[in-house]
Order: structure tokens, then C-alpha cells, then sequence
């Protein structure tokens, strides 16, 4: 199954990952908000999301003024995702971009580009990742900069068959049972996201599964490679967000990303 294809199936299913998504949304735009002040300050206004997919980050920073501009490799996320700014009276340009073409489909500078929740690590190799980077950097203003959110895998077991529960949900009168199931080839995981559907008014059962794979390099080999796309001042977050946040500068006069 392509990310693509992961991410359409995942896209009716996404808000059930967290047990209330728009408190996420709220939460997390909160956390990033601080971050991005922290770093460029209040003049830092305009936002890429790279990786936006249903909308958890561009939603909740577009509702705190800030002016976000949001693509994702998957079409039926980017649907959701108008539909959910739709609700909310939010005004996001949406659209289709893997984020190695940045570039070319956006063709404009933001002051802080990002991609959140482990999405970079869905590009299976250095080449692909740093291809990314380069345009992330590409689409950043002189003195700006990038943030990436992913999973700190020097702290994940590696092995077969890893169970890493989500828990119970429960939504118009169904009930969900929400976990992935992680199985390691070398520095590659297979992912297997599950949904069992059970409908409490008529009884009837569905599984849903939703397959991927990831590239489980570690938070200092991304901040290698985002050192060789051109950004400086690259640091790392631990305790900012719910997963290790990493900064990248892109500094007046540097040239870096050839």
C-alpha cells in the first residue's frame, strides 16, 4: 500500500486516534504557537504545514490567527480537511503536494515550515528525506525556519509483532478498539493500523486495516540531514510537545540546500 493509500483509508478513521480530536487540535496548536514564538517571534505569521492531513495542526494554528497554508500527498485527507476548516469558518488553502515538490507547487516563503507527527519518517530512505528537507528549506524566508515533530525511535523496541494500543472509542453508537501492530525489518518498520468496528445497536462487527511502512531513523540523523538540506541552529525539544520537536534556522546568507 502507497502513504497515499494509507492516508485516504485512514481519513474517515483519523479523528478516532485521539480520544477527543479537537481538544488535540486546541492543545497542540497551543504548544506549537508557544514554540514558534519562542524561536522567530511574534512577527513569524505564515505557516506551511507540509504534511497536513485531516487538519490537527492547521486547523488549531489557522484558529489562532495565524496565516497557515497546508498540502498533503492524500487527496481524501485534504477533503476532510476543507471540510473541517469549512466548519470552523477557517480560511486554509488546501491541496494535493508530496512534500519532496514543495517547491514547485507552492512557489512562495513562509516564515516557519512544518510537518508534524512523525510524517518525514514515512519517506523510506536519507535520499528521499533529504530531498524533502531541501524543500523545506526551498520555501522558507531568510530568517525563518523549519519544525518537525517525529517519534524519538531510539526509545521504541524493535522486533515483530509490537502492540502499541490507542484504546476505546466510542462514536455514534459504535464502538472502536484502535491499536497498531509494528514489525521491524532493519531500520524499517511494516505499520498495521486497526479499527474494530463494533456497531452496539445492531451487533454487526467490521475490522478495518490501514498498512504502511516507516524509515525508524533516530531524531539525531534527522537533524543531520536537515544540516545537510542548508538549516542551522538546529536543536532538539524535548519537553515542548507530545513528541521530540526539532528546529531548524534558515539564517540571512546562508546557501545551504546545493
Amino acid at each position: 500500500m502507497t502513504i497515499e493509500n494509507f492516508y485516504d483509508q485512514l481519513a474517515p478513521f483519523y479523528p478516532l486516534i485521539y480520544g477527543d480530536w479537537q481538544g488535540a487540535i486546541e492543545q497542540q496548536a497551543t504548544l506549537l504557537a508557544t514554540i514558534i514564538q519562542n524561536v522567530w517571534g511574534a512577527q513569524a505569521k505564515t505557516i506551511l504545514d507540509t504534511s497536513c492531513g485531516i487538519g490537527t495542526q492547521a486547523l488549531g494554528l489557522a484558529a489562532k490567527g495565524y496565516y497557515v497554508t497546508a498540502s498533503d500527498l492524500s487527496v481524501e485527507e485534504i477533503k476532510r480537511a476543507r471540510i473541517e476548516a469549512q466548519k470552523r469558518g477557517l480560511a486554509i488553502p488546501f491541496s494535493v503536494c508530496d512534500m519532496r515538490h514543495l517547491q514547485q507547487h507552492h512557489q512562495a516563503k513562509f516564515d516557519v515550515v512544518i510537518s508534524c507527527d512523525n510524517s518525514v519518517p514515512h519517506l523510506l530512505s536519507d535520499r528521499d528525506i533529504l530531498q524533502a528537507l531541501r524543500a523545506f528549506y526551498a520555501c522558507t524566508r531568510l530568517g525563518g525556519g523549519c519544525l518537525i515533530t517525529m517519534r524519538d525511535y531510539d526509545q521504541e523496541p524493535k522486533g515483530q509483532g509490537l502492540v502499541k494500543p490507542y484504546g476505546i472509542r466510542e462514536v455514534d453508537g459504535k464502538r472502536y478498539l484502535v491499536f497498531q501492530v509494528w514489525d521491524f525489518d532493519g531500520p524499517h518498520y511494516d505499520l498495521s493500523f486497526y479499527f474494530l468496528e463494533d456497531d452496539l445497536q445492531s451487533g454487526m462487527t467490521k475490522t478495518h486495516v490501514m498498512r504502511s511502512r516507516y524509515y525508524a531513523l533516530s531524531p539525531n540523523h534527522m537533524m543531520k540531514l536537515m544540516e545537510m538540506a542548508g538549516f542551522t541552529n538546529i536543536q532538539r525539544l524535548d519537553e515542548a510537545f507530545f513528541q521530540p520537536v526539532l528546529i531548524g534556522m534558515k539564517n540571512n546568507g546562508c546557501n545551504g540546500g546545493t
